[in-house]
C-alpha cells in the first residue's frame, strides 16, 4: 500500500523531479525493500563476478552512486551506477524525460548529466558491502577525444567497482552511436584495456550496445567483442523507434525504453547469442516487466539481465517478483540452475 501510494503520487509530478524524489525516498529508508534474495537456482556467475541471482539494476536510475546502501538491499544480484564522465556535466535542457503511461515506457534524452567521475569515485570508495557493483562510463559531449574518456574515467573508478561498462550506445549524444563501428570501437576498447592493465585489480569490462543496429553491424560487434576480449556484452540501451506507440509523448526525442522495446531488443540479443556461439556472456536490458519476461530473455541467451524502464510503474516490489517468479518458472521447465536455461529458447527470437 505504502509503495502504491507512493507511485500514485509520483506520477503526479514532474518525472525527473520524481525520479530525484525516489532517490531521496530510497535514502530515507521510506520505500520497501526486498532484502537479499537468492538460492541454489538463482545464484550464477558472470565474466566472474558471483551474483546472488540474475535480477541487476540497469545503469541510468542511480546517475551519481547517492544511494548504493539502499540500493544493496533492494534485492537486485548486481547494480550499475553511472554513466559517469571525466567531468562534470548538467546534460541536455529539461524537460528531458517523459513518461509513457499508456505504452508503460519512458523516453530520456538526459545527456550524460552527472556529478564527474571524481565525485562518483568517492561515492563507489565508499560503498556499502552487498551486491556486485559496477559503473556505466561515459564522454563528455564537448570532448576533443571522447574514445579517451572512457580510459579516464575507469583510472578514476576502476579502483572501487567490481566492472565497467563502455557506454557508446547512447542516442542522446550527438555522434557517440559512431563509435560502435568496428575500426573506432576498436580502438576505443584497446584504450580501456590499456587503463585496466594499469589498474592493481583486474576488473571485467563489458559493452552497452544499441538495438537499431543492422545485421552488418552486429556482426562487426561481436568480431569486435571477441578479438578485444570483451567479458560481457550488455544488449541492449534504449531505441530511436517509436512503432506502435499511442502516448501524447510519443514523439519527443531521445531513447525510448520499457514495454515496446522488449521484442526488439530480445531479437537483438538471440542474434547475438547466436553470432558470438556463446562465448562472451550476454546481459540482456529492454522491456523486462516481469519474471516471465525477465525468463524469456535468460532462454533467449542471457546470463543475466537488467531492468529500470519497469520501476517507474510497479515500483521496488518487482525486483523481489521478478527474482523469485524466475526461480518458479526454472522449477517448473527442470532447470537446475539460471546457466542451464541460458540461450535454451534461442531459436524463436530468430
Amino acid at each position: 500500500m505504502i509503495e502504491s501510494l507512493g507511485l500514485w503520487a509520483m506520477h503526479r509530478i514532474d518525472p525527473e523531479t520524481g525520479h530525484g524524489l525516489a532517490l531521496k525516498a530510497l535514502n530515507a529508508g521510506l520505500v520497501p525493500l526486498a532484502g537479499t534474495i537468492t538460492s541454489v537456482r538463482l545464484r550464477t556467475e558472470i565474466a566472474g563476478l558471483q551474483l546472488p541471482n540474475p535480477v541487476g539494476l540497469a545503469a541510468g536510475f542511480d546517475k551519481n552512486a547517492i544511494a548504493l546502501a539502499p540500493l544493496a538491499r533492494a534485492g537486485f544480484g548486481f547494480v550499475e551506477v553511472g554513466a559517469a564522465t571525466p567531468r562534470p556535466q548538467a546534460g541536455n535542457p529539461r524537460p528531458r524525460l517523459f513518461r509513457l503511461t499508456e505504452d508503460r515506457a519512458v523516453i530520456n534524452r538526459f545527456g550524460f548529466n552527472n556529478d564527474g567521475a571524481q565525485a562518483i569515485a568517492q561515492r563507489l570508495a565508499r560503498r556499502p558491502d552487498g551486491p556486485v557493483v559496477g559503473l556505466n562510463l561515459g564522454a563528455n559531449k564537448d570532448s576533443a577525444d571522447r574514445a579517451a574518456d572512457f580510459a579516464q574515467v575507469l583510472r578514476t573508478c576502476g579502483p572501487h567497482v567490481d566492472f565497467v561498462t563502455v557506454n557508446v550506445s547512447s542516442p542522446n549524444t550527438e555522434k557517440l552511436r559512431d563509435l560502435q563501428g568496428p575500426a573506432a570501437l576498436s580502438a576505443l576498447l584497446a584504450g580501456v584495456m590499456q587503463a585496466r592493465a594499469e589498474l592493481e585489480r583486474a576488473i571485467p569490462v563489458f559493452l552497452k550496445i544499441a538495438p537499431d543496429l543492422d545485421p552488418e553491424g552486429l556482426a562487426g560487434i561481436a568480431e569486435v567483442a571477441r578479438t578485444s576480449r570483451l567479458d560481457a556484452i550488455i544488449a541492449t540501451n534504449t531505441t530511436l523507434s517509436r512503432d506502435g506507440l499511442t502516448s501524447r509523448h510519443k514523439g519527443e526525442a531521445g531513447g525510448l525504453s520499457g514495454a515496446p522495446l522488449f521484442e526488439k531488443s530480445t531479437r537483438v540479443l538471440a542474434q547475438l547469442s547466436r553470432l558470438t556461439g556463446g562465448q562472451i556472456p550476454l546481459i540482456g536490458v529492454g522491456g523486462i516487466d516481469s519474471a516471465e519476461a525477465a525468463y524469456a530473455k535468460i532462454r533467449a541467451g542471457a546470463s543475466a539481465v537488467q531492468l529500470y524502464s519497469a520501476l517507474v510503474y510497479q515500483g521496488f516490489s518487482l525486483v523481489g517478483q521478478v527474482a523469485r517468479g524466475l526461480e518458479t518458472l526454472l522449477t517448473r521447465d527442470g532447470f537446475a540452475t539460471i546457466a542451464d536455461a541460458v540461450g535454451t529458447g534461442r531459436d524463436q527470437w530468430l
